[in-house]
């Protein structure tokens, strides 16, 4: 068993990844996706008959969820989740469920190092709003005492915390995330603040959502969704006719380690992270503020943090999320900390996968680990007309040959807050 180590110069690798998202349920269909820009938007059936006018949303296919009795859920037959423990999860509980089976096998964790005490998991899900409204309903229709009696640890904000450390004996520390379409890179950055500190030396970083009429609605309501039917068109973050996000659901889950403890086991590092940090805009509690004055603070001070220079910066993964002022006000902010210049190449994952919402954060910088490792650089899809306005930014609009060596990921949220995390190719050093 690796001894503890001091907190002396402790550098933070990525050891494992495990992905349940539109574009595919595992790295390697993730990164085939990736690269040739497939995209995992579809019409949805379910918002038509709704009566809304929206249509597109970023589904995760080979899972089932027909009705509230999990006996009728299903999923790819490579897990196997016993009824007991379906009783206390959610839709988004066994997207990260998955994720979490698939992390542990790349990061080739033992039991005894996924149960231990300086092993945590941070993680992030907004909770399931299906089945809140179903419980609850059932309640007050049959009582309490006739409804599932994990109905609350099942559907709450902190269902995915709950679930994944009782399922997988997670003994050190966990917490769950609750700041919007940040969330989960909320949790990304506190699971690298605790292995810095010496606190522990391995952390499951999990953010998952669902992708269904109760994740979308509220979103209707703000009139932040695209109404557009096409999805090899939209979203078109950064293009001119762009008018609004898509939801999506899945999971990420990325395995942060102590440098030499990963060494200690000898396994793969996929990526080395150097750095985060956050600010917010003190501005509205739903708008960006316009010039991007938060998100542009936490670009700064992750570099800072991270001890380098804008000019080390070779791509940017965007939070983009294809709304008109959204995007608008991120490119300001780019071009304001890396001194309106071309600089790095940026990018919108979402223009295929959609908004994962408190999801975004973990799933965005897997992406980030995978081009660094793969050394690619993402497409930003269904750009027909850049806004005049982001010119000066290096918009990546159609496949280039650029294999970066650091990346940048930005995450932002509902009520200003802001989230900006920087990855670093891994080279024997």
């Amino acid at each position: 068993m690796p001894q503890k180590i001091s907190a002396q110069s402790r550098r933070v690798v990525v050891t494992g990844l495990g992905l349940i998202t539109s574009i595919g349920n595992n790295r390697e269909q993730v990164l085939e996706s990736l690269r040739k820009g497939r995209t995992g938007i579809e019409y949805f059936a379910p918002l038509e008959r709704a009566g809304v006018p929206v249509r597109l949303a970023g589904t995760v296919k080979e899972f089932a969820f027909p009705e509230l009795h999990s006996d009728e859920w299903t999923y790819p037959d490579a897990y196997n989740i016993p009824r007991a423990q379906l009783r206390s999860m959610s839709p988004n509980v066994v997207y990260a469920f998955c994720a979490m089976q698939q992390a542990i096998a790349d990061a080739q964790l033992p039991p005894d190092l996924v149960s231990h005490p300086r092993t945590g998991a941070m993680c992030a899900s907004g909770g399931s709003g299906w089945l809140t409204y179903d419980y609850l309903d059932m309640m007050l229709k049959k009582g309490p005492q006739r409804c599932n009696p994990m109905a609350m640890v099942a559907s709450i904000a902190g269902t995915l915390n709950m679930n994944l450390v009782a399922v997988f004996g997670i003994k050190g520390a966990s917490l769950g995330f609750s700041s919007a379409c940040a969330s989960s890179a909320h949790a990304l950055g506190a699971a690298f603040d605790k292995i810095r500190a010496n606190r522990q030396d391995i952390v499951f970083v999990a953010g998952a959502e669902e992708c269904n009429l109760f994740s979308i609605l509220p979103f209707v309501g703000t009139r932040a969704l695209t109404t557009q039917t096409d999805p090899e068109l939209h979203p078109c973050a950064f293009d001119r006719k762009r008018d609004g996000f898509v939801v999506g659901g899945g999971a990420a889950v990325l395995v942060l380690e102590e440098l030499n403890h990963a060494r200690s086991r000898g396994v793969s590092i996929h990526a080395e992270m150097l750095g985060w940090d956050e600010a917010s805009d003190g501005y509205s509690v739903m708008a960006p503020e316009p010039e991007g004055d938060g998100l542009a603070r936490a670009m700064e001070l992750a570099l800072d943090e991270a001890a380098i220079s804008a000019g080390d910066v070779d791509y940017i993964n965007a939070h983009g999320t294809s709304t008109p002022v959204g995007d608008a006000a991120e490119i300001r902010a780019i071009q304001r900390v890396f001194n309106g210049g071309k600089g790095p190449y940026v990018s919108s994952t979402k223009s295929i996968t959609g908004h994962g919402l408190s999801l975004a954060g973990a799933m965005e910088a897997a992406f980030c680990c995978l081009a660094l490792a793969e050394r690619f650089t993402p497409v930003s899809e269904h750009i027909t007309e850049l806004d005049p306005e982001f010119a000066s930014v290096a918009i990546v609009t159609a496949p280039i040959d650029h294999a970066p060596r650091v990346a940048l990921t930005n995450s932002s949220g509902f009520g200003g807050t802001n989230v900006a995390a920087i990855f670093r190719r891994w080279e024997q050093s």
